[in-house]
């Protein structure tokens, strides 16, 4: 491209390439100005409106703030949703590290494999996984309660006090058994998933820590905890942090997986399913963007706080 007239050619060239780097961003730029800021700012705005549909709004200020910290309802969800985090991730996190360190030792055959058969479930949608487990559920004949029934009658003869999974188990008409139905379905869609990031962080640690301790006398559990813990640290951080985040976002697995709704007893009722079913069932777009707005500023609190714990861990250790 020419330069323009009373434009030298040097002082076009400069031009361009200082132009060059904001048009290449402009794309992005303008997508999230669009589709992005906009959005999270007419939120915040709604959120102080009592609506009744798109244009039916009523300026009420923090009433529904107010009336948020009081209902009863939200009460529940957050409750639910916060053992389902707990759970998922002190469970999930633990056996995902656990696979990457197994799936990591060169003797064994066939790792690769078998980190993609423990990678796949995530391949898979959470609506598709939803309906599958409800299937596996199901009393009597879902393969859930069979295979349990088979592992725990033997068991039950030797010991006792092992109860027997009987074969009409009801996991998800049962509140005390919706919560363990719905961590275990998230335990088979995401421990190989936070597996991957766990076997990228084990290579990634210097092989000579483990001969130098080796040589030192240590023994496998305290390379584990002098070696392992200290190189995978950015990356478990990492990975809690963007566990107990999801963790707090679910949605689509209760809901698929109770019928389209939060289960007896409201024992799957979270947080995003509250706000799905004020704004969208309900109708009230701007009680709706206070529970969001709720579990934004949640979800910022709780994630700063894991990043100064584990901070200070690492202080202490050192």
């Amino acid at each position: 491209m020419s330069a323009p007239r009373g434009l030298r050619a040097d002082g076009w060239f400069r031009l361009q390439h200082r132009a060059a780097p904001y048009l290449f961003v402009a794309p992005f730029v303008l997508l999230f100005l669009t589709f992005g800021l906009w959005p999270i700012v007419k939120s915040l705005t709604l959120s102080m409106y009592a609506t009744s549909g798109p244009k039916d709004q009523v300026f009420v200020g923090a009433a529904n703030f107010r009336f948020l910290l009081g209902d009863p309802d939200f009460r529940i969800a957050v409750a639910n949703t916060a053992l389902f985090a707990f759970w998922s991730v002190f469970v999930q996190l633990p056996l995902a590290l656990g696979l990457a360190l197994l799936l990591s030792r060169r003797w064994l055959r066939g790792r690769e494999f078998l980190r993609l058969v423990f990678f796949s479930p995530n391949l898979l949608g959470q609506v598709f996984v939803g309906v599958l487990f409800s299937v596996l559920f199901v009393p009597q004949y879902g393969l859930l309660n069979n295979a349990l029934h088979g592992l725990t009658e033997p068991l039950h003869r030797w010991l006792s006090f092992i109860p027997v999974v009987e074969l009409d188990t009801k996991w998800l008409a049962n509140p005390a058994l919706v919560m363990p139905a719905l961590v275990l379905t998230s335990l088979w869609m995401y421990v190989g998933f936070n597996m991957i990031y766990f076997l990228a962080a084990l290579q990634a640690v210097d092989q000579d820590l483990y001969e130098a301790a080796t040589v030192d006398g240590a023994n496998g559990f305290q390379q584990f905890l002098a070696v392992t813990l200290p190189g995978i640290r950015p990356v478990a951080v990492f990975v809690l942090i963007t566990s107990t985040i999801g963790s707090f976002q679910l949605f689509e697995l209760p809901y698929i997986m109770l019928g389209n709704g939060s289960g007896p007893n409201k024992a799957g009722l979270t947080i995003v399913m509250y706000l799905y079913q004020m704004g969208f069932v309900t109708g009230d777009l701007g009680y709706a963007s206070a529970v969001g707005w709720t579990l934004a500023l949640g979800l910022l609190v709780i994630s700063l706080a894991q990043m100064r714990i584990t901070g200070a861990f690492r202080s202490g250790a050192e």
